[in-house]
């Protein structure tokens, strides 16, 4: 049975996947005027400028091809190429091939492709039909090169594993000219900066510069390194020649003296894939198969480049990763390669490496990365704290089969000054001892070290001195396979391979407790907030124990195969597991279920679930990458709800380089039983008192209403003064006496009075109605959807000097107590009350009709203060004797 809808986490993007095996591609962009870089990184193609990367589409099956002219990107998989128009749309495919390509070359208005196979088709951009097709005999002429040379107007080069070289005119499909080469296989032909030069590299390491118009050898060039995989000039004004090898290393020859001039040993740990001199620049652009892209600039002395820019993730696989922080940006690495990086979800930009651990840093440095005998073995468990961070080492990491663990220096991006061992050992270096579990204190003060040999000691990260061991000699019998530290210092918890857990006291080293588990434990995982202790088993279960009560809680069982690693959801209620059995399953820990499964082409080796709860991340056996998996929850219709015991979990596709927009299939398919969304009742019970779900500012403020009123009047603008007349009238008589300015009365009121002229309401004509009804839901909507001066108004209205009359009061005084009887919209009957008796205290008590009403709901009202005030009461004291009972 499979679940409807998707499930918990949808699949987002990888992180720290730069480059691959296939050669890159450098193109011009003559409108944008600058130079994009495309690699092919797995089913993808990353386009780069100076500042950015975009992540282009995404094809069904790893690129083994890549090339570019002018308008297009050209990119094969299996016997199928494809073209990309502004490097995501695919605007053209090309099928015809029954072999896989394997050389591509964009020809003018045509595209050339060879396969395995030895065949060579000619294809019309355009059209996507064939133009021409060629078949080669693999015994005489295996096509292993293939190279347009430039001025050569239809014609290509073709390089074979049997040495020669042949000259096609492809629009008159003739052999031009055969060269009888130098009797070995060609691997790579690149194109002179002059006219009629071409280089030719070689199987043996030998790079032939050669003059195809006269069929001339012009000079002949050597590498001890292995075959030739990529040539590249230089344009800038040096006439200078790159080649790269196998093993990594690059040659540069000066062509002038036609020497070697210098070495850049190690640019890469694999060999170099493509390599290309960005044209009229001294800048050299090299990718390889270790996941890594590098610039690099010539600008000092010796003609030797240096790294101006790079991208580089892991050249071997990663073994663990943990978020690093609160805020869910960063994610530590540790690869099979020896490495320790941080990974940025928001920009490649913050991407970090850490560098390798080296026994001696000095040293290492001076052999170089191939003959570095001082590399630490790669890191197999680590921990981190941002506390102190910037103070001192934040980092704890031990190595496999290694018994010195290290610390590590976010801030500065490299290896820490302390290297931490037991002192019994500090002077020779054991065989079978190893460290094999660490933990770091939440104030990253203090590291917890398990050993091989049952030990569990304390070191001080600032100094690096040793703090103490649990137990007399060793803290367990069998090997350490987890350590962790709570949230305040308190409590120390170990595993041992023989079965107990154990818990100290952190500053004592006292054993406080211990318990027999019913399996050997391979891992633990300690939720520090909620006090959760996640247990993994041999036997591939997994508990969960309460460190508070020191018992376990829950049991889950359901995995086929070892389990790799846990998380915990940042609240403590999911715990999710992978395991070799390639599933990644989430178990809701209050329900004690199994709410969401699905399946992964390879097993997830490692899990960190992000502090902020958006994004899962992984790591999978014999992927260089970090997948993210966003959280569904966050903003979608998720259901939750266990999954049944006949449930088949879904192979879902690991994530692209390219961020995936979670497909909403909900729209298509009615939306089964569990998915439909809860809709809460009116009220949950008749005993209950239930509360509107009206805001405040509805109700709280209605008695309050002509003191808002006053403080919101505007104040009276300032009179203009009357202009005084041209000749002042005066009072007839012998003494001239001024004509005093006659004052105006204000003492009329200008509100007029209506009385019964007033037009009545809607709310009105509903209390009316209700009085024959006895139905008074439709008024007390009405008056709901008011704001508080509407409401004022409506109770005014109801008073017989306002247009109403004794009826409707009486009517008004039954909603309330409608409303009293039922024990809902509890705070706006008091509200209404409190305004009603407020504006029509005069009327009320001269009518005996409305104070029969008023005498029932007061008794109805006093009844009810003393039912919740006893409910108040009882709440008090349970929670004031839970409190003095825990203290």
């Amino acid at each position: 049975m499979a679940r409807e809808g998707g499930g918990l986490f949808a699949p987002f993007r990888v992180l720290g996947r730069f480059s691959g095996h296939v050669p890159h591609v450098l193109r011009y962009h003559g409108r944008h005027r600058e130079f994009y870089l495309a690699v092919a990184v797995g089913r993808s193609i990353h386009t780069y400028n100076v500042s950015t990367r975009r992540p282009g589409n995404t094809l069904p099956q790893d690129i083994t091809c890549l090339a570019a002219d002018r308008m297009l990107m050209f990119a094969s998989y299996d016997n199928i190429l494809h073209a990309f128009a502004r490097n995501k749309e695919v605007v053209h495919t090309y099928e015809g091939h029954k072999a896989k390509i394997h050389l591509l070359q964009p020809f003018g208005d045509h595209v050339i492709t060879v396969d395995v196979d030895n065949v060579l088709i000619v294809w019309n951009i355009q059209s996507e039909e064939e133009y021409l097709q060629i078949d080669f005999d693999k015994a005489t002429f295996a096509v292993s090169a293939l190279l347009h040379p430039s001025t050569y107007l239809n014609k290509i080069l073709l390089g074979s594993e049997q040495g020669t070289l042949q000259l096609w005119n492809i629009r008159s499909n003739k052999l031009l000219y055969s060269f009888s080469g130098w009797g070995l296989a060609i691997t790579t032909l690149e194109q002179a900066p002059a006219v009629d030069v071409v280089a030719v590299g070689l199987v043996s390491g030998h790079i032939i510069v050669h003059n195809i118009k006269f069929d001339e050898t012009l000079m002949k060039f050597q590498q001890d390194w292995g075959p030739i995989t990529a040539i590249s000039f230089r344009t800038d004004g040096h006439p200078v020649m790159a080649a790269g090898s196998p093993v990594g290393h690059i040659a540069l020859w000066d062509l002038e003296e036609k020497k070697l001039m210098c070495q850049m040993q190690d640019a890469h740990s694999t060999a170099i894939a493509g390599m290309t001199f960005v044209p009229g620049e001294p800048l050299l652009i090299t990718n390889g198969a270790d996941n890594a892209l590098r610039v690099w600039i010539f600008d000092g002395p010796g003609g030797t480049g240096r790294v101006l820019r790079s991208r580089m993730g892991h050249s071997a696989p990663p073994t663990k990763i943990r978020y690093h922080g609160q805020n869910g940006e960063q994610i530590l690495s540790a690869g099979q390669d020896g490495t320790l990086q941080s990974f940025s979800t928001v920009h490649e930009r913050f991407n970090k490496s850490l560098g390798r651990g080296s026994i001696n840093k000095k040293k290492s440095k001076k052999k170089g990365l191939k003959l570095d005998t001082m590399a630490l073995p790669p890191i197999t468990a680590f921990a981190s704290e941002v506390a102190h961070q910037s103070d001192w080492d934040g980092i704890i990491a031990c190595h496999q089969g290694y018994i010195t663990c290290t610390t590590w220096n976010y801030q500065k991006t490299s290896m820490g000054a302390h290297k931490l061992r037991p002192e019994e050992f500090s002077k020779h270096k054991p065989i079978d001892i190893y460290a094999t579990a660490v933990d770091i204190t939440s104030c990253g003060n203090f590291a917890v070290i398990g050993m091989s040999t049952g030990q569990v000691d304390v070191y001080n990260m600032q100094s690096g001195i040793h703090r103490g061991r649990y137990g007399k000699e060793t803290a367990h019998e069998g090997a350490i396979r987890g350590v962790a530290v709570d949230g305040l210092n308190q409590l120390v918890i170990t595993a041992g391979s023989e079965g107990l857990i154990k818990f100290w006291k952190f500053k004592m080293k006292d054993l406080v407790y211990s318990t027999k588990l019913s399996s050997p434990p391979s891992g633990i995982l300690l939720h520090r907030d909620s006090g959760i202790l996640g247990i993994a088993f041999d036997d591939f279960t997994i508990s969960v124990l309460d460190i508070e009560t020191r018992k376990i809680v829950r049991t889950f069982s359901g995995h086929h195969g070892q389990i790799n690693d846990m998380t915990f959801s940042p609240d403590g209620r999911w715990l999710i597991t992978s395991s070799m059995d390639c599933s990644i399953k989430t178990w809701d820990l209050p329900s004690g279920c199994l709410i969401d499964c699905f399946l992964v082409d390879s097993a997830a080796v490692s899990l960190s679930m992000s502090p902020t709860g958006d994004f899962l991340a992984s790591a999978h056996v014999d992927d260089l990458g970090i997948y993210l998996w966003s959280n569904r929850s966050l903003y979608s219709l998720v259901s939750l709800r266990p999954l049944p015991a006949d449930y088949e979990p879904s192979l879902v596709t690991l994530p692209s380089t390219c961020p995936m927009q979670d497909v909403d299939v909900s729209g298509d398919e009615e939306p089964c039983d569990e998915m439909i969304e809860y809709v809460s009742p009116e009220q949950l019970g008749e005993q209950l008192v239930t509360l509107s779900l009206l805001p405040e500012s509805r109700w709280k403020n209605l008695l309050n209403l002509d003191i808002i009123k006053k403080k919101n009047k505007p104040k009276e603008p300032p009179k203009v003064p009357k202009s005084a007349p041209f000749f002042i009238p005066t009072l007839p008589g012998l003494i001239p006496r001024y004509i005093p300015p006659e004052e105006e009365n204000d003492t009329q009121s200008k509100v007029v009075n209506l009385g019964v002229l007033v037009q009545k309401s809607d709310f009105y004509l509903h209390l009316e109605e209700a009085l024959s009804t006895n139905e008074y839901k439709a008024p007390l909507d009405l008056l709901k959807s008011l704001g508080p001066s509407n409401i004022e108004v409506e109770l005014r209205g109801l008073a017989p000097e306002g247009g109403g009359s004794v009826e409707v009061m009486l009517s008004f005084l039954r909603m309330i107590e409608m409303m009293l009887n039922k024990k809902y919209n509890f705070e706006l009957a008091q509200a209404y009350l409190a305004l009603f008796l407020k504006l029509h205290l005069k009327i009320l008590s001269s009518e005996p009709k409305l104070m029969e009403e008023l005498s029932k709901l007061s008794m109805q009202l006093e009844e009810t203060w003393i039912h919740l005030r006893a409910l108040f009461n009882q709440s008090l004291c349970v929670l004031t004797y839970m409190k003095s009972a825990l203290l």
